[in-house]
């Protein structure tokens, strides 16, 4: 009977999170409670939850200073300069922009957030590509696939999941996946090569002069581009070798004036750079070498952020106030999680499902329960929810790799080698404002994207069994 119970209320968890009928936050609460009642256990309902927050309360303070942390390093603009670089090193060479776009899209993914990865690249990069009358697509595509390796960051989402849906502390997990995360986003800066050579190639000899007078309309949608006073001006011609196209370089006012990001907002830092970026280094350092805890790492560094580039109390008051609404959406969910997981493992449904599922398992599939997770994380995390999976069908798995043999920090980090596709997924709200800005059908970007996300997922999975990882 709890196996049929954890698979019903897992399945209605699904249904309700994949039609829209409740919110996340709602789901996790509200249905585990509902079933804890059928189990017979309403009574201890009080108990799953205190010992599920009080265990959760460390990775949700990691998500919320985390999440304010990059957010003010935005603000303050610390990532101007690099935004700037890449357009500079892009000039009109359709290789360099696909490329650059690649390596945007991963830096401005350290601060954990899909959509405001996606802003900020699509504005940079969304001018290049109208111009060049270069492939949409091929900008949506490389974007999903680098934020999708660099969203397995702790602070990004999944990883926290995992941590909080098998009580595993995050950096345990994530610290030893980074080679394979690694060889994971070079295949995507070379696959972007490849995209790049082939988009040269489509495209042929070209001038910033011919591809602006079909698309004169656009340019009131060029962030920070001149209307006018540069499009008069030759462009330089540089010819290829045999059949590898052009690069053409763009005017010396036009290439000093696109900007990913307003260059006059008033948080910006200038005179504070330098400290900015010797701390965001020092504390991703202190991560990886695990000096402290990653709460207490990003509570101090977010505090040492505010105080010194805002140390006015309003103007702390105001960056706070423009995070809030994303440290709401994370945190709110890892609390609201601790019902779920504490009602899952506290009634025993959990441990009864992964009996069920570790006697329907070949004998010789056992052992090897951290590749059957990798693989089957590919396909779940794109048709379900990170919450469906992580809260729902990952505990059912590592109760049934621990029965063999295999650790769950094992198939936590399994876990994590889906996400490359989940990006994409239509599930995720990031990839509407992708697809949105980039004026992209969501259906195109889908039929593009699908096979090289899921092959960057294979890369990553590869790559962990070769390193020994998964």
């Amino acid at each position: 009977m709890l196996t049929i119970l954890g698979f019903a209320m897992i399945a209605t968890f699904l249904v309700l999170i994949m039609l829209k009928k409740m919110s996340p936050i709602a789901a996790l609460v509200l249905i585990p409670a509902l079933f804890c009642v059928f189990v017979g256990k309403g009574a201890k309902l009080g108990d799953y939850v205190i010992d599920g927050v009080t265990s959760l309360a460390p990775t949700a303070a990691m998500l919320m200073f985390a999440i304010v942390y990059f957010g003010v390093m935005i603000d303050v603009g610390l990532f101007d300069p690099i935004v700037r670089g890449i357009l500079r090193f892009c000039k009109a060479d359709p290789l360099r922009i696909v490329v650059g776009t690649a390596v945007l899209a991963a830096i401005v993914s350290l601060d954990g957030d899909g959509s405001t990865t996606f802003m900020i690249t699509v504005s940079a990069m969304y001018p290049l590509y109208k111009r060049l009358k270069m492939s949409l697509v091929v900008m949506t595509g490389v974007a999903a696939m680098a934020n999708g390796v660099m969203n397995t960051l702790p602070w990004g989402g999944p990883t926290a999941r995992a941590a909080t849906a098998l009580k595993l502390d995050a950096s345990d997990i994530f610290v030893p996946m980074i080679p394979a995360l690694a060889m994971g986003l070079l295949f995507v800066f070379g696959l972007a090569y490849v995209l790049g050579r082939r988009e040269r190639g489509r495209l042929g000899v070209l001038t910033l002069d011919e591809a602006l007078v079909e698309e004169k309309e656009t340019e009131t949608v060029l962030v920070g581009a001149g209307s006018g006073s540069g499009s008069g001006r030759d462009a330089k011609r540089a010819t290829g070798g045999s059949g590898s196209g052009t690069e053409a370089d763009l005017p010396a006012d036009e290439d000093d004036g696109l900007q990913g990001l307003d260059p006059d907002r008033p948080t910006l830092r200038p005179r504070l750079y330098w400290f900015n970026a010797l701390l965001t280094v020092a504390l991703l350092t202190a991560m990886i070498m695990e000096w402290l805890p990653i709460p207490v790492l990003f509570l101090l560094g977010a505090a040492l952020a505010l105080t010194v580039n805002f140390p006015h109390m309003p103007d702390q008051k105001a960056r706070l106030g423009a995070h809030a609404e994303n440290v709401l959406n994370v945190s709110g969910m890892v609390f609201a999680a601790a019902v779920f997981t504490g009602v899952l493992q506290g009634t025993g449904m959990v441990t009864s499902m992964a009996k069920w599922l570790v006697d329907n398992i070949p004998d010789g599939m056992g052992p090897h329960m951290a590749f059957v997770t990798g693989i089957l994380s590919i396909p779940l995390t794109y048709f379900m929810s990170n919450d469906g999976f992580y809260f729902g069908i990952l505990p059912v798995l590592a109760e049934a790799g621990q029965a063999h043999g295999v650790s769950s920090l094992e198939i936590a980090r399994a876990s994590l080698i889906g996400q490359p596709l989940h990006m994409s997924s239509p599930l995720v709200p990031a990839v509407y404002v992708l697809v949105g800005m980039a004026k992209v059908e969501f259906g195109d970007h889908t039929r593009f994207v699908v096979k090289w996300a899921a092959l960057t997922s294979l890369v990553v999975l590869g790559a962990g069994i070769l390193f020994g990882i998964i």
